[in-house]
């Protein structure tokens, strides 16, 4: 499976048979796993089992059964493999569960009023998190091989698990309202990487709700992509619209985009539990993709975006998606001379970038 990492012990070290070591041995091999993980850099490490989500597979067929998933095909093509994880791997016997914070510097709220800058979503300002994340799971996946001759594999976000569930019932947090996972001692701004293994390990308590009345993250949507509490409708989400879908936005929703190109940190910094949120411990996380001017994205050919957002998550939309969103940015902007960069691009060879444009162009007109 191209996202996942499997590793073997060295040396002929024969693996872990669950139960057979004493409970004493196992909870003192559990306790280095989490000191290595932390001394990698991770923030937070809990234990669950493959077999700890049984609603999972329901919740996510109700979503897709309702369409909410939109264009994103695969989740319904994996859905046997989300749903239970034990089905992704039936040899595993634990789920070990990492956060790493990415804490942003500043409130991202504070780019919405900058018109003619897009907003890019905090986790994708500076190294592709896949990248940082998956290189540390490794570290510690290879750490734990060696020390027990256990198998692992190790993901991050690409893979079909359902992450944030797992999280939850490993304890290192909770689903929001909004869906996201929050936590009392990290907030929001947290990445996650799983690192499955054939070792029998002591599971940690599953966290509850924490959100009581609150309702900041459902107030704060511009486009009211949330049907009801702990309910997302990603066709609606910003998120989604400016990174998974492809193709023109439906122009109700365009003008509620606002300068935003890649993604959207509204509802997450809308939390009040951020005031807890631990500062992160990875500074390339904080780059040089914040709020890049709309003049610029504007004019971006394939090789230029490619040299723009080398190692960065942007990446993975194209130039094609990026100049669309850039021109609904430009259209929402209210600055007349942004108009031109509308008009160059009105008979663009992407047929959604030109009809942003066209669009953007009449906006300014």
């Amino acid at each position: 499976m191209p996202s996942s990492t499997s590793e073997r012990s060295q040396g002929g070290a024969a693996p872990h048979r669950p139960g057979g070591d004493p409970p004493r041995d196992i909870s003192a091999k559990k306790n280095a796993l989490v000191a290595r993980a932390l001394a990698e850099g991770f923030s937070a490490v809990r234990v669950t089992t493959p077999g700890a989500i049984p609603h999972a597979a329901g919740r996510l067929a109700d979503f897709v059964a309702r369409g909410r998933h939109g264009q994103m095909g695969w989740m319904a093509e994996r859905a046997h493999w989300r749903g239970d994880p034990a089905a992704l791997w039936p040899a595993a016997r634990s789920v070990v569960m990492l956060a790493e914070t990415y804490t942003p510097e500043h409130d991202p709220r504070e780019d919405l009023a900058r018109r003619d800058r897009g907003a890019v979503s905090v986790y994708a300002q500076g190294k592709d998190y896949h990248d940082l994340v998956k290189a540390r799971l490794k570290r510690v996946g290879r750490w734990l091989v060696e020390d027990t001759g256990a198998e692992i594999k190790v993901f991050v976000d690409t893979a079909p698990v359902m992450e944030k569930p797992l999280a939850q019932a490993a304890g290192l947090g909770w689903q929001g309202k909004h869906t996201n996972l929050l936590s009392r001692d990290l907030g929001s701004w947290f990445f996650l990487g799983a690192i499955f293994t054939t070792l029998d390990l002591p599971p940690d308590a599953p966290e509850r709700d924490h959100c009581g009345s609150c309702t900041a993250c459902l107030d704060a949507c511009p486009t009211n992509a949330f049907p009801a509490p702990f309910q997302l409708d990603a066709r609606r989400c910003i998120s989604y619209l400016t990174i998974e879908h492809r193709g023109p936005v439906d122009p109700e929703l365009r003008p509620l985009l606002g300068n935003r190109i890649y993604g959207c940190d509204d509802c997450l910094a809308a939390c009040p539990w951020n005031k807890f949120a631990a500062q992160a411990n990875e500074m390339r996380y904080h780059g040089p993709h914040r709020a890049p001017p709309l003049e610029e994205l504007a004019v971006l050919d394939d090789g230029g975006f490619r040299a723009r957002f080398s190692g960065s998550p942007i990446k993975r939309i194209g130039r094609d998606r990026m100049v669309r969103n850039a021109m609904y940015a430009v259209g929402n902007s209210g600055l007349p001379r942004l108009r031109p960069l509308a008009q160059a691009l009105a008979n663009d060879a992407d047929p959604a970038v030109a009809d942003a444009a066209r669009w953007a162009a009449g906006r300014l007109a």
